[in-house]
């Protein structure tokens, strides 16, 4: 049984044709087309049926292509590790991360670890709550960096800091000279959130119950910056991070074009963390990575534990609130 047969058996029952897997293998449709037959007898069962135009999986298939997966998943990352072991300073991290986190935390993990591994390279990805859960599960991506537990019992989540979350109101918004506020002042007002799947959507929705109501949604967007965009706009207010420029006390920044207050009544935060498989063994190069961001994160909270303070607010890293 040939790997290479399983690669394509894997993309065409992932949706792709026939023809398009034989060019990507450089073999041609008719040869393809024998090799698949060949795989089939070789395991006993019709694989793949054609429906309309395209083949697609059997019930067979299905379960057979849950083996291949693993298979190919466990090939491709003993092969990472062999070259990793021939070549220590070289190797691939594949990292997912929340799309709001890719404007501080991961550029500044990313460039402290490349300062030891500079020839490391990184696959990045960007995804919502759920979509990161389904890299590690689907293995494409050896740790993912996320705003809560996934709860998931084959993921393991580890708490790299917590995160202040603000009340973000317009300028011109009647608490906006306010340094710090009750979050059940704007139980009326209009929220703008993330759509339902993102982690601050659910914590937005959790602070508001804790404050005594519920949330009216007037806007719904996919990035924190539209969020802002928004807030700015004077379309609503919104519960999120405080921004790259401003990461400690952003409302000591007047000439932001949004306000940010503290929250008394509420626990205004979220929890960022990072994750992996519990069952995979990570290749080195990926775990020298998780070594290093749980070492500066850790290193980070004990210096804010002990009082030290920076002045450097372009450091967002360095100037997060842990």
């Amino acid at each position: 049984m040939d790997l290479e047969v399983l690669r394509s058996f894997k993309a065409v029952a992932e949706g792709a044709t026939v023809t398009d897997v034989a060019a990507d293998t450089r073999i041609t449709q008719p040869a393809l087309s024998r090799a698949l037959n060949r795989l089939e007898d070789e395991v006993g069962a019709q694989l793949l049926q054609r429906v309309g135009r395209v083949l697609q999986p059997t019930p067979a298939g299905r379960v057979f292509k849950e083996y291949v997966d693993a298979l190919l998943d466990s090939y491709d990352r003993g092969r990472r590790a062999v070259a990793e072991v021939v070549d220590p300073d070289a190797g691939v991290v594949s990292l997912a991360f929340l799309h709001t986190l890719g404007t501080w935390l991961v550029p500044q993990l990313v460039t402290g670890f490349r300062q030891t591994h500079p020839t490391v390279r990184f696959e990045l990805h960007q995804a919502d709550e759920n979509g990161l859960a389904r890299h590690l599960l689907d293995a494409t991506a050896d740790l993912i960096i996320t705003s809560k537990d996934p709860g998931h019992p084959l993921i393991t989540w580890r708490r790299l800091l917590v995160e202040p979350l603000w009340l973000a109101v317009p300028a011109r918004h009647r608490l906006a000279q306010r340094r710090r506020v009750r979050l059940g002042e704007v139980n009326d007002e209009q929220f703008i959130v993330l759509k339902p799947g993102y982690g601050l959507r659910s914590i937005t929705e959790t602070l508001c119950l804790q404050a005594g109501f519920s949330p009216l949604v007037g806007f719904e967007g996919e990035e924190v910056e539209t969020l802002r965009g928004l807030v700015a706009a004077g379309l609503g207010v919104s519960l999120i991070p405080a921004p790259p420029e401003a990461p400690t006390a952003p409302h000591t920044h007047p000439s932001l074009p949004i306000r940010y207050l503290e929250l008394t009544d509420v626990h205004g935060a979220r929890d960022i963390g990072v994750a992996r498989l519990a069952s995979r063994t990570l290749p080195p190069a990926p775990q020298r990575f998780l070594t290093h961001a749980l070492q500066e994160t850790s290193a980070r909270r004990e210096a804010a534990a002990a009082g030290a303070e920076t002045t450097d607010a372009s450091d967002a890293l360095s100037a997060a609130p842990w």
